[in-house]
């Protein structure tokens, strides 16, 4: 009975081990014919004459200029800042703890006004004890001249020797020197108690103040600045690519707090040892009004291009550079559309109305001005109708090329 169990059990398992063989046969006949309608069917719509979506490429518009001997006048603006046209830096001549601080930024003061004081004790002082050494000296230069006149009296009777009276003269004289040391040392001293009391050397107007009742200031050190009279200044730096175009006597354009003033070239500075920047003055007219000395201000200088200067004028914009060097792209072409082509160039030094270009480059030669590096040599492109302008939905296009060129290169 056991033996016929064994037997029955291994034909089972015989039985089932081939039913499982069979339907995974049928699942691979299954799966093969489902993969081969799949690919008969896309066979099949390929086949249904479908078009694909159209890939033309859109034609952008570029901005240019026409390369001449410069291209007219250009506007350079700086920032400056307002200053009075005469001022005094008001300081004490001798050190000492500032007492009284008399004015303020903005006080209007008359001629020999009091500005500010400082403490004059230690000045008082040294003045009583130099006074005490002037009334010694002279008191000894007293008792000096005396004893000469006895000595000399005595050597005319004969009863002092040569001697005695050249000794007698020496003390005289010495005590005469001392006497008059003192003296001076006395004068000195009260001047320097005058010194003490600083006060405005004319009428005008406090500009400044830099200490405070209390600080400890010393000789020279600036104390406040007044501002003398009505003239304002307005103070710019400049590079040295745009002071060749500056001259005194120019005129210039100052914007204040959205006023415009125009002012007039004073003063062409030289640079400080080690630096390209110009100082340059701009004198104000007299009676300006509501512009007061440290006020913020936008001078605008309109430098004159030079039409016989050697090279062809091109805006900055225009020129790119690689590791090939520095070119352009110029126009090829008369029609609506035409290719870009890249020219090697050689570029001198920038003007007023842009970087001058000795090599390269013809007069008369149309040069993309903007989008440089987004084009490549054989581009095809659009040139708006009007010269550097491209108006309405040409605009829209040229606004759109980076996101669109970004999108090609990805």
């Amino acid at each position: 009975m056991k033996t016929d169990a064994i037997a029955m059990l291994a034909a089972t398992t015989r039985r089932r081990r081939r039913a499982g063989a069979w339907l995974c046969g049928a699942g691979t006949l299954r799966s093969g014919a489902v993969l081969a309608g799949l690919i008969a069917g896309a066979a099949l719509t390929s086949g249904c004459g479908g078009e694909e979506p159209s890939t033309e490429a859109i034609v952008r518009p570029v901005r240019w200029v026409v390369a001449g001997n410069g291209t007219g006048d250009a506007t350079h603006t700086f920032a400056g800042s307002v200053r009075a046209g005469s001022e005094s830096r008001l300081s004490f001549q001798v050190p000492g703890r500032v007492t009284t601080l008399s004015v303020r930024v903005g006080d209007a003061v008359e001629a020999d006004q009091v500005i500010a004081e400082v403490d004059p004790t230690d000045l008082q002082l040294q003045l009583q004890e130099a006074r005490a050494s002037a009334g010694q000296a002279q008191a000894q230069s007293r008792s000096a001249a005396a004893t000469y006149q006895r000595v000399r009296a005595l050597y005319e009777n004969q009863n002092a020797s040569p001697q005695d009276l050249d000794n007698a003269r020496a003390q005289r004289d010495g005590a005469q020197s001392a006497a008059g040391a003192a003296g001076q040392a006395v004068r000195r001293l009260q001047r320097q108690l005058e010194y003490a009391r600083l006060s405005a050397p004319s009428a005008g107007t406090i500009s400044a103040v830099s200490v405070e009742a209390g600080e400890v200031v010393g000789a020279g050190q600036v104390v406040a600045t007044l501002q003398i009279g009505e003239q304002l200044e307005v103070g710019v730096d400049m590079p040295e690519s745009h002071i060749q175009h500056v001259s005194r006597g120019d005129e210039a354009n100052v914007e204040i707090r959205g006023r415009s003033i125009v002012g007039t070239v004073y003063e062409v500075g030289t640079p400080a040892q080690g630096s390209a920047i110009f100082p340059v003055t701009i004198r104000l007219p007299e009676g300006t009004e509501d512009v007061r000395p440290g006020m913020v201000a936008d001078v605008s200088f309109r430098a004159h291009a030079d039409a016989e200067a050697p090279g062809l004028t091109v805006p900055t914009s225009a020129v790119g550079e690689d590791r090939e060097g520095r070119f352009v792209f110029v126009l090829d072409g008369e029609g609506e559309t035409a290719n870009v082509r890249r020219r090697s160039v050689e570029v001198g030094e920038i003007g007023p109305g842009g970087i001058v270009v000795t090599e390269g480059l013809e007069a008369g030669e149309r040069v993309v001005t903007a989008g440089v590096s987004r084009i490549e040599d054989g581009l095809e492109v659009r040139v708006p109708p009007q010269e550097g302008t491209a108006t309405g939905e040409e605009d829209e296009a040229e606004e759109e090329a980076p996101a669109d060129t970004q999108d090609d290169d990805e």
